[in-house]
């Protein structure tokens, strides 16, 4: 019933934000290099789209300049990490919806095999959550008393074999993504195990 209702239009405003972000950053990105003059309206204008966007492309542009790339094409790696994280939530609540909606159909049933698995399928929906949050606020400062505090000790057995065995890209942690895949893979089997 949500994954019905509310999803597709939870999924029309977060896809149409995301298209704005991009619109942005690609006007940024085309005022970057055509170097308008900054005493101009459009020269200003760009001015204020550069300093909007500053605090998102500003990371990317640092990882390109570690690599020396031209920062310029910050935007769109921007855009593409915005692309990822934009799927990964949207997944992460379409699958919240889907399994809520299970647990009302399974209720009333009285499917106890099925309840079982919706609880192990939900769990791992919550550590795919975690996850996903760890990666997110890797890039942020936190304390350790705080809830990402507890998200990290949470996910630390799982995620720290997986950052030895997997070595990060620049200031990327692809670690969590290959671990939110083996989660998925896991789901799956989950959801044929028990009829779900």
């Amino acid at each position: 019933m949500l994954t019905a209702t509310i999803y597709p239009w939870i999924s029309l405003v977060v896809w149409t934000a995301f298209l704005v972000f991009m619109a942005i950053l690609l006007l940024r990105l085309i005022y970057s290099y055509t170097d308008p003059n900054p005493f101009g309206r459009i020269g200003r204008f760009g001015y204020k789209v550069r300093k909007l966007t500053e605090k998102w492309v500003y990371p990317s542009a640092r990882f390109l300049a570690t690599f020396r790339i031209d920062v310029r094409l910050a935007p769109i790696l921007t855009i593409l990490i915005t692309l990822v994280i934009t799927y990964f939530a949207m997944n992460i609540v379409h699958e919240t919806f889907r399994v809520i909606d299970k647990f009302g159909q399974v209720t009333e049933a009285g499917n106890v095999k099925g309840f079982i698995g919706l609880v192990i399928y939900a769990l791992l929906d919550v550590l795919i959550l975690f996850i996903f949050i760890r990666f997110i606020s890797s890039w942020f400062v936190f304390h350790r008393k705080t809830f990402l505090g507890f998200v990290k000790r949470v996910t630390d057995p799982i995620m720290i074999p997986a950052q030895r065995l997997i070595p990060t890209v620049g200031m990327f942690d692809v670690s969590a993504m290959i671990v939110l895949i083996l989660i998925s893979f896991l789901q799956m089997f989950v959801a044929s195990a028990f009829g779900l």
